[in-house]
């Protein structure tokens, strides 16, 4: 049998209580050991889109968790995204915002809309794009709504991908993607940040993605998928 090192046995033996007075913490941390997780453990959504905090904190309803934001920590900015793909990015800005907060750990989202008649036009320059990144919702949905009336084909797709920082600082990504059409018009309200959701209507719903149920949404949207997919490794992480 193959005997363990020095070090990591005598580590071991510590956090197990032998050398050592009652209630004194281990001065021989087991080296490489990953940190316990803590409980409730507070996880930060990096991302100052308020429609996407709402969303994807619906999807992490219920489990033990202390959710908070940048601004509530007092972080105002974002990180430039220069990746050249959704997880590219998303996994510089949940670095950027691990690190801004002092590394608590951290969950960051990168997404687009990819519509067949326009290319590779939107993608990861989605929020960039048309009438630009410093527009209001309301100039960004109708730039974006009369360019569509000069196209035939509709069809579109929502990409996701989540990254997630851990509490021991290991990256974990999500993916989700949903198929669909563009209306030609916005057909209900829309979360601040979010526009395009009132004139996306997936496959196989009636009603656009802003109009579902939020059972609905979570299920059917490509960041609902991709949060879903993350909090069944939150499930299993923080058993």
């Amino acid at each position: 049998m193959t005997s363990l090192r020095p070090a990591v046995a005598k580590a071991m033996a510590c956090e197990q209580g032998y050398g050592r007075q009652e209630n004194e913490k281990c001065p021989h941390p087991t080296p490489n050991a990953p940190h316990p997780t803590p409980y409730p453990m507070q996880l930060l959504i990096g991302t100052n889109n308020q429609g996407k905090i709402i969303e994807i904190s619906e999807v992490l309803s219920g489990l033990e968790l202390d959710l908070t934001h940048p601004k509530k920590l007092g972080i105002e900015t974002d990180p430039d995204e220069t990746g050249s793909s959704f997880k590219e990015n998303a996994i510089l800005k949940a670095k950027y915002f691990h690190s801004a907060s002092g590394k608590i750990p951290t969950i960051a989202d990168d997404s687009g809309i990819i519509v067949e008649s326009l290319g590779d036009e939107l993608g990861i320059h989605t929020r960039r794009w048309g009438a630009g990144p410093a527009a209001s919702d309301e100039e960004w949905i109708e730039y974006f709504l009369k360019r569509m009336k000069e196209e035939e084909n509709k069809r579109a797709a929502f990409v996701c991908t989540l990254a997630y920082l851990d509490h021991n600082e290991k990256l974990h990504t999500f993916e989700g993607r949903c198929e669909g059409v563009i209306t030609d018009e916005l057909e209900a309200d829309y979360l601040p940040g979010l526009p395009i959701s009132a004139c996306f209507r997936p496959d196989g719903e009636k009603a656009v993605f802003s109009a579902l149920t939020i059972e609905q949404k979570n299920s059917t949207s490509h960041r609902g998928k991709a949060s879903q997919k993350l909090r069944i490794h939150l499930e299993n992480s923080l058993k």
